[in-house]
């Protein structure tokens, strides 16, 4: 067995497994609770929030959260990523105005079905 770390567990849209490997390395040997956080020290926790997200599949999270904050998360996500995008101020601003329709489109579909 190499010393080389596994790839990142890959969330899915629906649940699946990780390697063996990969609970290894990204699973605490005692998960704690700090300051209202799960962790364990000062490690790096994405391999193990990916590992949990992976496992429980994304439609699953989603039906246990509101769709809002979803939407919210998407927003923000897909608003910072435009800003690194390299284009005319007129492509990115035309980009960020077809954002924000869909998003409001969006927002108001999930408000309708939250209710």
């Amino acid at each position: 067995m190499t010393n080389s770390q596994p790839p990142l567990p890959q969330p899915q849209l629906e649940r699946a497994g990780i390697t063996f490997e990969q609970y290894v390395e990204f699973t605490p040997e005692k998960l704690e609770l700090w300051d209202g956080y799960l962790g364990y020290g000062s490690q790096n926790q994405l391999g193990f929030h990916l590992a949990v997200l992976r496992n429980m599949g994304l439609l699953a999270a989603i039906r246990h959260t509101e769709l809002s904050l979803w939407i919210e998360a998407l927003d923000r996500h897909l608003t910072e990523k435009l800003e690194t995008v390299s284009a005319q101020p007129e492509v990115a601003q035309a980009l960020l105005n077809r954002l924000n329709r869909a998003m409001e489109d969006l927002a108001a579909v999930a408000e309708y079905l939250e209710v």
